[in-house]
């Protein structure tokens, strides 16, 4: 496992219809490090946005597509998405507000 600190966990966030839709129940989906647990996902989101408080978290490792160019062939990178769920009470993640 690797020493990660609570800054480094959470890569980006994914803006697509399908988590846009998701916001309104109060679910925020990310891209996180490929080493990173639940826990520690967990944690981070609670450090960077103020106010939030963390229900639960789901996590999917997405494997890397395969690609040609010609004969030769190869894979794009491995990632990990994280789903994370606020509780009724928590405030709202605020890079999400102008979407």
């Amino acid at each position: 496992m690797a020493d990660l600190k609570y800054y480094d966990v959470i890569l980006r966030p994914v803006i697509t219809e399908k988590s846009m839709g998701l916001m309104g129940e109060k679910k925020y989906t990310f891209y996180v490090h490929p080493d990173a647990t639940k826990t520690q996902v967990k944690d981070a989101v609670e450090r960077l946005f103020a106010g939030t408080k963390v229900a639960s978290v789901n996590t999917m490792n997405c494997g890397g597509k395969l690609r040609r160019r010609g004969m030769t062939q190869g894979r794009t990178a491995k990632t990990k998405k994280a789903i994370v769920s606020l509780t009724a009470d928590s405030a709202d993640i605020e890079i999400f507000e102008g979407l």
